[in-house]
């Protein structure tokens, strides 16, 4: 680990006691504590969630029962760049299911994982509310609509040379 990394981790240690004790009194304070430190982390490592088990006298168990019931908390690191595929009605019938293949095939990981590099996370969603533009994805924020299969390399790929080059 580098010498910016280590200081980067003590910083982000120090933030989260500060996220604990600033709730530390509140009722109900889990899920705010949660959003913030995964703000922090970009995830709930096990190592934040005992911090969180010990500041607001909560056990583990109760800790992980409410991350895993809410979608939006993580255990795992996200990519930099979150692709949601639509499997709605519309956009599985559409070719939603070969747009998710071609994609595990070109960044090589399986749904829910993300790639080696950190750049990239592959999730299935239900309904992205555009059956109109089916099959759909999304790539954190932007949304693409009326693709195929054999559109995927090149978005994948100019999302690689944006990144490159911001």
């Amino acid at each position: 680990m580098s010498v910016n990394t280590v200081v980067e981790s003590e910083e982000k240690d120090a933030k989260l006691l500060e996220i604990i004790d600033k709730y530390r009194d509140t009722k109900g304070a889990l899920i705010p504590v949660l959003h913030e430190v995964q703000g922090l982390y970009g995830y709930l490592p096990e190592h934040a969630q005992q911090e969180i088990s010990k500041g607001l006298g909560l056990s583990m168990s109760e800790i992980y029962g409410v991350i895993t019931f809410y979608n939006n908390f993580h255990l795992e690191p996200k990519g930099k760049h979150q692709i949601s595929v639509c499997l709605g009605t519309a956009c599985y019938v559409k070719g939603a299911a070969a747009i998710v293949d071609k994609l595990k095939e070109v960044l090589e990981i399986e749904v829910g994982e993300t790639t080696e590099d950190g750049e990239f996370t592959l999730d299935e969603t239900r309904c992205l509310g555009a059956c109109g533009l089916a099959p759909v994805m999304t790539i954190n924020e932007e949304m693409y609509g009326k693709i195929s299969k054999d559109d995927i390399p090149k978005i994948i790929k100019n999302i690689k040379n944006a990144s490159k080059e911001a």
